[in-house]
């Protein structure tokens, strides 16, 4: 997805905590109305870039547009148009699901009335309305984190930042709230998310950004870095699963023959199947195969204080 309007542009940011850099210079541009994943491992600034985007660091150098508010100049315009989801869901565990939307509504400006059918409303939206009354404390980890996300929407923000939404979830739980942020964003909402998982990225994010060593290193959609790593690869492997040997391929019917033809002139006996780069391909190939010992996570600097 090429990006018209921006909804986030990012130039030249830097941020360092004592003489560890932590963001070195990165530029990003995010459409309004895309999923854009910032993908990258522990310590590579993904936190730090998320937290300075939503006002709540200053940046050492460098300039960011958020929903068409400066961060710096206008950090109130900004906190006006967008929702931060962070790590931990964000919600009171002794009110009830209903409770915890209704008291938001009614800090948020909204009104008893207005703040009890907009509950009502966020409830059925994000599939909480059979545990509306139930303590949060008895909630699941993915209704916790739906219901994190309804808070989020109590005042529909043009931007949604979410910082490693699914952290901690099961498989099941994971999928059910990648289907709720996909909504969102074909409702028209911009989300921005950081994640670890690749699988994550590959599934929900318009574009990609690789952050590594405080610096981006790759942007584009899961499809187009994924064929910066290559073609298919037609891979044998023995009775016992170990893999043979593997030929590299064009991906076209042609290329495939051809692999098969030089195994088949090999003599070579054993199961036949067909790799596609993955996700995982192009974060080992982007991201730096030895890092500092010393290096610290910037999930570990207390950014939230």
């Amino acid at each position: 997805m090429s990006p018209t309007t921006a909804a986030i542009e990012v130039r030249g940011l830097h941020k360092s905590f004592g003489r560890q850099t932590v963001l070195d210079g990165i530029d990003l541009t995010v459409a309004a109305g895309e999923v854009f994943a910032l993908l990258g491992p522990n310590g590579a600034g993904k936190t730090t870039a998320i937290t300075i985007l939503t006002t709540l660091v200053r940046p050492d150098a460098g300039t960011a547009v958020v929903a068409g508010c400066d961060i710096t100049a206008d950090p109130l315009g900004v906190k006006q148009r967008i929702a931060l989801t962070g790590q931990s869901a964000a919600v009171d565990d002794m009110l009830s699901g209903y409770e915890n939307l209704v008291m938001l509504g009614r800090l948020s400006g909204l009104g008893a009335r207005g703040s009890r059918r907009r509950a009502s409303e966020l409830l059925e939206r994000f599939d909480l309305t059979d545990a509306a009354a139930k303590r949060v404390s008895a909630y699941s980890g993915g209704m916790r984190r739906r219901l994190d996300l309804a808070l989020s929407f109590v005042v529909t923000p043009e931007i949604l930042f979410l910082d490693e939404p699914t952290t901690g979830l099961d498989t099941r739980s994971r999928r059910e709230l990648w289907d709720v942020i996909r909504s969102l964003a074909d409702a028209g909402t911009t989300v921005f998310l950081t994640t670890q998982y690749l699988e994550e990225a590959d599934q929900l994010a318009d574009r990609i950004a690789v952050l590594d060593g405080g610096r981006i290193v790759a942007v584009g959609t899961p499809a187009e870095l994924k064929s910066r790593i290559g073609g298919d690869t037609v891979e044998l492997h023995d009775e016992h699963g170990a893999l043979v040997t593997e030929i590299p391929t064009d991906g076209s019917v042609a290329g495939l023959r051809r692999a098969l033809d030089e195994l088949d002139e090999a003599g070579t006996e054993g199961v036949v199947t067909l790799r596609r780069p993955t996700m995982d391909d192009v974060f080992l190939s982007l991201t730096s195969a030895s890092r500092s010992a010393g290096a610290p996570d910037d999930t570990t600097i207390k950014e939230y204080a």
